[in-house]
């Protein structure tokens, strides 16, 4: 048997609305969009203007800084809108897809190519942004070259998806293609970390050029801040990249096709799904025709989030998947008060503290909203935040240098080992209802800044 990690802190919530393991036909969506507020670390000057005809692979953004960093079109079309929001900050460029036209990059053999021509592919394509980094949870800077990478082969947060049903219906030669890549990229590990409660079923095991790990635990064991952690540690000055499981088989598919195709198999989940279960989708498309008649009561009073219940971001009901989003979930919106609901006995209600009778069902799913059940108070120390994650760190001491700018005691503290969905668990079974993971972004940001 291999060696398993095996973790014992951290919270499942028990959430219903698992996605059912069936693969519906592919979503065509009418709407696209290419959103630069996902990507931290990204200064966006805007290439396109409304109008525009655009192919798939075409650039719409570039960075300020690094202008060879672009994002791309993930089809062809013409672009119907840019949206800005506060200070005229860019948030969405949105596409009307017509055709189906690839610019062509060229095909490739990652072996046969030097580093610097395996960079620059994936620079002028779009595909370079599946590929972040710690230190500052960024999109990986250009020119470096890490001392290890990391893929994330299962997830454990709320209602995630089956990564080996998704392996199970994708194209496992542009997986490979995708490691041969990566392997070029740095002179360290290339590390596939999978789910260690899964040993000998995983379809994945058996992948080579590749360092494989098995991590067990409650969420957040499929992170890959914690798998970075208790694997190989950021210290000062040192660089870890990472990515997910399907971004290996987008990058795989620039070299093996010579275009930028950045289908992947999402999952559609949540308490509010009548029509759960697994679907192909392009990033960054509307997902309107995705939950049409799939959801209660037809659609209304309902929160939209592309992404995880712990992480994801607010969508509208025609909103666009966000670009390293593998799910979409959709719950009841908390906007509803409950008269003196702590004094009820609670057989319906989560509680990760046992403060109500339902944890004595310790098999039972709860219907969660988005209700905070109370505001923001006084910042005090409880334990909870240690409980719930599985890391080396003081969480609530890095959370105050933050707040008072303490640039060396962050550092001390482990600034450049963490990010927002490290901490998301904490902001979940915070009792001063702080929002943990803003603190954390901040935290990068000054980080990023005092380093520049």
């Amino acid at each position: 048997m291999p060696e398993v990690i095996k973790l014992k802190k951290g919270l499942n919530i028990r959430l219903k609305g698992e996605a059912d393991k069936i693969l519906s036909p592919p979503v065509k969506a009418v709407r696209y969009a290419v959103r630069p507020v996902d990507f931290h670390g990204l200064t966006p000057r805007l290439l396109v203007r409304a109008g525009d005809s655009v192919k798939a692979g075409s650039p719409v953004v570039e960075d300020k800084f690094t202008p060879e960093l672009r994002l791309t079109s993930p089809v062809s079309g013409t672009v119907k809108e840019i949206v800005r929001g506060e200070r005229r900050r860019l948030l969405e460029i949105v596409i009307e897809a017509v055709g189906d036209e690839y610019i062509d990059f060229g095909k490739g053999d990652p072996a046969a190519m030097s580093r610097e021509e395996i960079e620059k592919r994936m620079l002028e394509s779009g595909v370079w942004p599946v590929i972040r980094q710690r230190p500052y949870h960024i999109v990986a800077r250009p020119g470096v070259k890490p001392k290890s990478i990391f893929i994330s082969g299962f997830d454990t947060a709320p209602l995630a998806p089956d990564y080996d049903f998704i392996m199970h219906n994708s194209d496992c030669s542009l997986f490979n293609k995708g490691i041969e890549v990566l392997t070029r990229l740095t002179d360290g590990d290339v590390n596939l970390v999978l789910d260690g409660s899964n040993v000998s079923g995983s379809v994945m095991k058996g992948i080579g050029g590749v360092k494989i790990h098995f991590v067990k635990g409650p969420h957040p064991a499929g992170n890959s801040g914690v798998h970075i952690h208790h694997i190989d540690p950021v210290n000062k000055g040192e660089t870890v990249w990472y990515l997910n499981l399907q971004d290996v088989i987008v990058t795989g598919a620039l070299f093996s096709e010579g275009r930028y195709r950045n289908d992947r198999i999402i999952a559609l989940a949540g308490s509010e799904v009548m029509k759960s279960g697994y679907h192909r989708i392009r990033c960054g498309a509307s997902i309107e025709g995705l939950v049409k008649g799939k959801l209660r009561d037809g659609g209304g009073d309902l929160r939209y989030i592309s992404g995880n219940v712990l992480t994801g971001s607010a969508i509208a009901a025609d909103g666009f998947l966000g670009f390293y989003d593998n799910m979409i979930t959709v719950i009841p919106e908390g906007n509803r008060y409950e008269f003196m609901g702590w004094l009820e006995p609670g057989l319906n209600k989560y509680s990760a503290t046992r403060s109500f009778l339902s944890t004595l069902l310790p098999g039972k799913k709860f219907i969660m909203d988005t209700n905070y059940h109370g505001g923001e108070r006084a910042f005090v120390f409880t334990g909870d935040y240690e409980r719930v994650l599985p890391m080396d760190i003081f969480p609530k001491h890095l959370l105050k240098a933050i707040l008072v700018g303490d640039i060396d005691k962050m550092e001390q503290l482990g600034i450049y080992e963490v990010a927002e969905e490290d901490f998301a668990l904490c902001e979940f079974v915070c009792p001063s209802k702080i929002e943990v993971q803003t603190i954390i972004r901040k935290g990068l940001e000054m980080m990023i800044k005092e380093m520049s």
